[in-house]
């Protein structure tokens, strides 16, 4: 069975940077430091009780040119990949993609 995508259209503080955040459904993360916080199940169902905060690890480069980039949750290690989104941070999706090390 497929995941499930609920949409939340919401506005918020990063736990990171501190940047202000404007939400369009889709917003997952920070857009300046690219931090999330472990907040799904399943994409937009703000049902995960865990709450901590997704660091990001890794990017990811696709022939078609766009970035995925790979979390890890401070407080209990879940794993998730997401798509950036076009006002992501160039700088830090590029400077994560040299990263060898998580």
């Amino acid at each position: 069975m497929g995941r499930k995508f609920a949409r939340n259209i919401e506005d918020f503080i990063c736990m990171n940077c501190g940047a202000h955040v404007k939400g369009n459904g889709y917003t997952d993360h920070c857009p300046v430091c690219l931090y999330s916080m472990h907040v799904d199940i399943n994409p937009g169902d703000r049902k995960c009780t865990c709450l901590g905060v997704m660091k990001p690890v890794r990017s990811s480069l696709d022939r078609a040119g766009s970035f995925t980039i790979e979390y890890v949750c401070t407080k209990c290690g879940a794993r998730k990949r997401v798509k950036a989104a076009p006002n992501d941070s160039k700088d830090v999706l590029m400077a994560l993609g040299s990263k060898t090390d998580i």
